[in-house]
């Protein structure tokens, strides 16, 4: 027998799932905030903000919130209380840290092929660790996965044509060459989560 398979499952305990989600939240606001600064955007809920954000003008973090709200009854029925509380406490905390990191982190000329490697590098990591300690960034993943629930229809595919949907509607608010550029970084930030959050992989709770 593997002795892997001997090894009991470990808990997370408190102080894991505060360390966790405090550095989930650090590593999605760093990329975000650099997704921001070059005008690139990215999938799922913080793509559809980001467009709504460059459309409107509007802060990104005030869009992001709002637009994540109506989702948490479903989270609630789909995942439980304990997600749905620890996802309203990240959005929040992302949303709020926004708006201070240009002053607490300024950017300056960076090439933007580099900057959406290195932020979908971030968000993609800062997800896996809110993933692990039964969190997300709420939104159209939830969605999805009601919708597969009620109507069979796959959540993968659900999820590809909101993005398709997202990068169509950015062409109006932001350049083919900047576009090109952000699905360069969704692309990095989809193969992170596809190796990486697996079940089998890691059984802590």
């Amino acid at each position: 027998m593997d002795p892997r398979e001997q090894t009991p499952i470990a808990n997370h305990t408190v102080a894991d799932d505060v360390v966790g989600l405090a550095s989930g939240v650090l590593l999605t606001t760093l990329g975000t905030h650099i997704l921001i600064h070059e005008g690139l955007i990215t999938g799922q809920t913080a793509g559809l903000a980001l467009v709504i954000s460059y459309a409107t003008n509007w802060p990104f973090g005030l869009v992001f919130f709002l637009i994540n709200l109506p989702f948490y009854g479903l989270a609630m029925i789909r995942m439980g209380w304990r997600f749905t509380w620890r996802t309203l406490v990240c959005v929040a905390a992302l949303s709020a840290a926004i708006p201070w990191a240009p002053d607490v982190l300024p950017i300056g000329n960076a090439h933007p092929l580099v900057c959406a490697v290195v932020a979908s590098t971030a968000v993609g990591v800062g997800l896996l660790i809110l993933f692990r300690h039964h969190a997300s960034l709420g939104g159209i993943g939830i969605l999805a996965l009601y919708i597969q629930d009620k109507t069979g229809f796959q959540a993968g595919w659900f999820q590809m044509a909101i993005d398709a949907a997202i990068f169509a509607a950015a062409l109006y608010v932001i350049s083919p060459e900047l576009l090109a550029v952000s699905f360069v970084g969704v692309a990095i930030l989809n193969v992170i989560l596809a190796l990486n959050h697996r079940r089998d992989r890691y059984i802590a709770r």
